[in-house]
């Protein structure tokens, strides 16, 4: 199946490094024009340059604005760039996230739990918001927003992240009827995928982790953007308000039991 968005316009949040810039990638590769944010001015303009590089059969169009995801004044100001530079929205990427706590969630201190809480929920939702008044209610489009398979489950070391995840995939649900029929809304919820974000879960037991997943490896970037280009393409028309797991598997339970 070839998946096409020709002449739709996509802005990806979290899009310089990971999961973010496959999906970016991928886009363009599709024919989408695509603006890419984070926080960094630095990385964004390597990451621009770079998919538009591997994109070129495509003749793509990928530009950049840095934007913190949780701040409501930064995401006005990234969306009107995009409709300026672009001349639309017709699909929003809810990818960027943080995690600056490990352990219990007993633990966590406020400023910490604060600062998950804004960029992880309050930020999707503002993006969302932003999207809809700026084009989408007029205009229609697709939104992917980016959970986690933690939203399903438990993990200890990343319990209060997990909260957030699971919050942005009733969320999802919860958009999906507020902003119908226009704009369909979907969620990805990706398992342990091979990036920087996540080194500190998968680096120091990648093999043995791989082997007790019934795909026998951990996931790669481009697996979560296949998965985006089919919620945001015409593929998925009759889909809005699911969560597609993209795990390898390891929500069925892991081999050999968990411990």
């Amino acid at each position: 199946m070839d998946l096409r968005l020709d002449g739709k316009v996509a802005l990806v949040t979290g899009g310089s490094r990971g999961i973010g810039k496959a999906i970016a990638k991928r886009f363009a590769q599709a024919g989408a024009a695509v603006l890419i944010s984070s926080r960094k001015a630095e990385s964004l303009e390597a990451a621009a340059a770079e998919i538009a590089a591997q994109s070129a059969g495509s003749s793509a169009n990928v530009t950049w604005f840095a934007a913190n995801a949780g701040r409501p004044e930064e995401i006005e100001a990234c969306v009107d760039a995009c409709l300026e530079r672009l001349g639309s929205l017709d699909i929003l990427v809810n990818n960027a996230a943080t995690n600056p706590y490990m352990g219990l969630m007993l633990d966590i201190d406020v400023p910490r739990a604060e600062k998950t809480v804004q960029v992880n929920q309050l930020g999707v939702l503002l993006w969302c918001q932003q999207a809809w008044r700026s084009r989408m209610s007029e205009h229609g489009g697709a939104i992917v927003n980016m959970a986690s398979v933690g939203g399903l489950t438990v993990e200890p070391a990343i319990g209060y992240y997990n909260v957030t995840k699971a919050a942005v995939i009733h969320m999802t649900r919860h958009l999906a009827v507020e902003m119908a029929p226009g704009v369909r809304v979907n969620a990805i919820a990706p398992g342990l995928v091979k990036t920087d974000f996540a080194r500190a879960l998968w680096e120091p037991a990648e093999a043995a982790i791989a082997e007790r997943l019934p795909l026998r490896r951990l996931g790669e970037p481009d697996d979560i953007a296949r998965a985006a280009l089919f919620l945001a393409s015409d593929a998925s028309s009759w889909m809005t308000g699911q969560t597609v797991v993209v795990d390898g598997g390891a929500t069925l339970g892991l081999r050999g039991g968990v411990g």
